[in-house]
Formats: C-alpha cells, structure tokens, sequence
C-alpha cells in the first residue's frame, strides 16, 4: 500500500475487498491480510475525511 494513498485509491481498494469477501474468493490466509490492509485502509479514510471536515468548518468560519 502507497503512503500517500489517495481517499478515492483508498476507497476503491475496501470496495474490492468487500467484493472478494462477500463472493468467498479468498482463503483463510488471505482473509487474515485482507482484513488487516481493510482496517488501515478504513483509517487512511477516517483521517482523511476529518481533516477535510476540520479544513471546511474553517472555511466557513473565515466566511462569516
């Protein structure tokens, strides 16, 4: 996984997870990585939209 993954990167790579997941494509050993790489993943995203939340409220505030 990059370090400078973007939000959407991020987003498209759960998404696959998801899919593998719920079409049983992956083994027990797989499952494990994939679940690992899905928790970073969600907290890239996290991170990423609270940081975005944070940049608009300011906006916002300078607007007013």
């Amino acid at each position: 996984m990059k370090e400078k993954e973007s939000y959407n990167e991020s987003i498209e790579k759960l998404r696959k997870i998801v899919s593998d997941l719920e079409q049983g494509e992956l083994d027990i050993d797989e499952l494990s990585e994939k679940m690992k790489e899905a928790g970073i993943l969600i907290k890239v995203c996290k991170e990423k939209l609270t940081v975005a939340d944070e940049e608009v409220k300011k906006i916002l505030e300078e607007l007013q």
